[in-house]
This record gives C-alpha cells, structure tokens and sequence, in this order.
C-alpha cells in the first residue's frame, strides 16, 4: 500500500518552493557573514576575507540546496575544467566591456585622459566581485533558471530568470527601462551561456570579468554603485541613453545592442545543439 507522502515533502515539489528555499540558501551567508565580521572586527581588519568566506559559504549553501531539495548531483560546479572555464567567462565579460567602450569612444561620449599608476590596491575589489558573481550565477541561473528549466522548459527559464535578474537589481541607483533592458539583455546572455555549457564557472567568470573591468579598469558606474577610481581615466559624458546615466553603461543603448547580439549568438549555438563546452 502506497504512503502518503508528507506536507513538506509535497510543498519541497513545487517549483516556486524550491526557487525561494534556493535563493535563500544560496544568498543567506552574505549577509550573515558581513553583519557577524562587522560586529566582531575591527574595519581594518575586514580585508578581503569576509568575502571570501561569504564566497565558500555561498558555495557550500547552494549544494546544499541542489543535493537535499533538489536531489541531484551538483555537476555544474565540478572541479574538473574549473580554472578553464573561469579563465573564458573573464576573458568574455572583459572583452565585452573593451568593445562597449571601444563604441562608445567612437561615438564621442567617452573621452579617454590617462592611465593611473599600477597598484596592487587594484586588485582588492577581485573579492568582493567573485563573492557577487558566485552568488549572483549560483541564485539566478542555477536556481531559477535551473528550476524553472525542469519544470516550463528551457525557453521560458530564459525569459523568467533574466527578468528576475533585472527586477533585482531594482533599489539600485539611476534604474530606468534602458537600465532594465541591459540587464534583461545580460541575463540572457548568461542564461545562454549555462544552457549551452550546462557549467556555472564560465558565467561567473562572464560575470566578475564584466564588474570589473566596467568598474578597476574603466573607472565607471558598475549598475548604479558609485564609480571608483580605476586603472584608466576617462569619463562618460553626452546623451544618457548612451552613457547609461547614473545607472552605468549597463543601461546604454550601446551595451543592449552588443550584449544582444552576443547572447544571440549563443542561444543559437545552445539551441542548435553544438558541443557543451567552454572553449576560448
């Protein structure tokens, strides 16, 4: 006689229950781990390893969320082809960050005047920007893309997990619909890149490439947050459905129309069936 299987067990099947119980596993550890550190050492002393353990945490939370809710192996984070695939996800995102650039130059609204000195100061920010492409990849492209994928197939966990991705970044500063569009637009591109490698590490990589050179080499506006000073002196200035405004080149025309173009590109390489590999 068959048993009637418990309330948990039947809530844990529905697709919306594991997004929600995913995201939280995956994300709870940031903040956790920055208010524990900020209450418990001194500021100067909260270099570089609170986001590296936040990293781990995030790490070890999200396997947790796909081997027990789940009930799968977590393939798309195995060891084998890391560094690999890392290394193409960095190259990807910074090469798109020289193109948008590159355009925008020409265009007229950026004006490059210099070159700062090399420090190894440049080099901090690497923390904090694999703390939020881990987490970021690991929630919207493994859980909801991931989860919405089994349950309304892979066209629909491209639009919903792309649109959940923009609509996150929503209190952000200087959000608008070309704001919305870019992110929509990256989202894709990423959820692409997952469909066609069925691996995480090239879209983090894809992502923390992207930050970092928008914000340590190119000294702009990374999704709203305040622009630091970088590798390179140059400024964004003109009409702001080119700039991007004070949201950052994320919400330039520009960037919409190239990441557009490049998430096109691997969608019909990931729907055409071709190799599932990271390749540079």
């Amino acid at each position: 006689m068959a048993t009637k299987k418990s309330l948990l067990v039947r809530l844990l099947a529905y697709p919306l229950v594991q997004i929600v119980l995913g995201m939280v596993l995956t994300f709870a550890a940031v903040p956790l781990t920055m208010i524990i550190a900020s209450r418990l050492v001194d500021k100067s002393y909260r270099i570089l390893w609170p986001q590296l353990l936040a990293a781990v945490l995030v790490w070890f939370g999200y396997r947790f969320h796909v081997r027990r809710i789940e009930k799968r192996q977590p393939t798309e984070l195995a060891m084998p082809g890391m560094a690999r695939e890392l290394g193409c996800g960095l190259l990807l995102g910074a090469g798109l960050v020289l193109l948008t650039f590159a355009v925008l130059a020409v265009l007229g609204v950026y004006q490059f005047s210099g070159v700062n000195a090399l420090n190894v100061l440049l080099l901090l920010p690497l923390a904090e920007l694999l703390l939020v492409g881990m987490a970021e990849e690991m929630m919207f492209r493994g859980v909801v893309f991931g989860v919405t994928e089994r349950a309304l197939g892979s066209k629909a966990a491209i639009v919903i997990s792309a649109l959940v991705f923009s609509l996150a970044h929503l209190p952000n500063a200087g959000f608008s619909l070309l704001a919305i569009a870019g992110l929509v637009t990256y989202g894709v591109l990423q959820a692409a890149l997952y469909l066609q490698t069925r691996r995480l590490w090239v879209c983090i990589g894809t992502h923390v490439g992207w930050n970092y050179c928008v914000g340590q080499v190119f000294s702009s506006i990374v999704s709203g947050h305040a622009d630091t000073g970088g590798l390179l002196r140059g400024e964004l200035a003109g009409n702001p459905m080119l700039t991007g405004g004070a949201f950052g080149v994320e919400a330039s025309l520009v960037t919409v129309l190239l990441l557009g173009a490049a998430a096109a590109y691997v969608l019909r390489l990931a729907f055409a069936g071709a190799p599932r590999t990271a390749r540079c």
